[in-house]
């Protein structure tokens, strides 16, 4: 169980929390554990030489700026020892595997997965319509067979993707995001908070508390504004289903 952190400041004094807090509801003070592995956290971030990425909080000229979704979760072993979980929402530095974090649910960038393989043929299928639209012969029958070809070639993986992810719940069953969503969403489950979870399950750890905050420059889409360092809930979109199954919220 190495990607458990040790708390490096004395916390024997602080109270464990009641129980589980909501993910998708961010309290005026979180726990007092939480607050420790985030600034543990944070401190990581300033000063770790693993890998680069472009937060956008300092100048970097080659990189494009991508802000990204941090979280905790403080766990207690079979041991009663404390410790916390870390992790991030989808790749960080174009790639899904660092040491201070733990894995992903489904590892999509495995070169011997199904998805890159699936993702390669597709891209043959690309060239091949691209071939045929240089020539200009979009109306050949050829050209429409490769166009319905694409189409359900990428429906099926798309299918064959949200299979591939399997969440725990605390009771050790599994449901995958076409059971979980009339319509799974692209991305569900690469989010920070269905990470942790699914590793604490898969260890043998009891989730005590959890918290997701932002890490990069301030950026506003729509609706969604983020700022650095401010906690943020978990998302409704991808998270709502994935986060009720695996920790049987209402």
């Amino acid at each position: 169980m190495h990607k458990i952190i040790p708390y490096t400041t004395d916390i024997s004094d602080i109270a464990l929390p009641e129980k589980l807090n909501d993910p998708f509801v961010v309290p005026q003070q979180p726990h007092e554990l939480v607050n420790r592995a985030v600034t543990q956290l944070q401190e990581h971030l300033k000063t770790q030489t693993e890998w680069q990425h472009n937060f956008g909080l300092e100048e970097d000229n080659l990189n494009k700026p991508v802000g990204k979704m941090f979280g905790v979760l403080v766990v207690q072993t079979l041991a009663n020892e404390l410790g916390f979980l870390a992790a991030f929402s989808g790749k960080l530095a174009d790639a899904n595997h660092h040491s201070y974090f733990v894995p992903p649910v489904f590892d999509s960038l495995n070169e011997n997965e199904f998805l890159n393989r699936g993702m390669r043929a597709l891209k043959v299928i690309n060239e091949q319509l691209k071939e045929i639209e240089l020539a200009g012969c979009k109306a050949a029958s050829e050209y429409l067979k490769l166009k319905e070809k694409r189409k359900a070639h990428s429906q099926a993986l798309q299918n064959q993707l949200f299979e591939a992810y399997k969440f725990l719940n605390n009771s050790g069953h599994t449901k995958t995001p076409n059971q979980l969503f009339d319509n799974p969403p692209a991305g569900a489950g690469e989010c920070a908070a269905p990470k942790l979870l699914q590793y604490a399950y898969t260890h043998h750890l009891k989730p005590l508390a959890i918290a997701e905050f932002w890490w990069g420059a301030p950026t506003s889409l729509g609706n969604t504004k983020r700022i650095h360092q401010q906690f943020y809930p978990a998302c409704d979109e991808k998270c709502r289903s994935i986060l009720g199954w695996m920790m049987d919220l209402p």
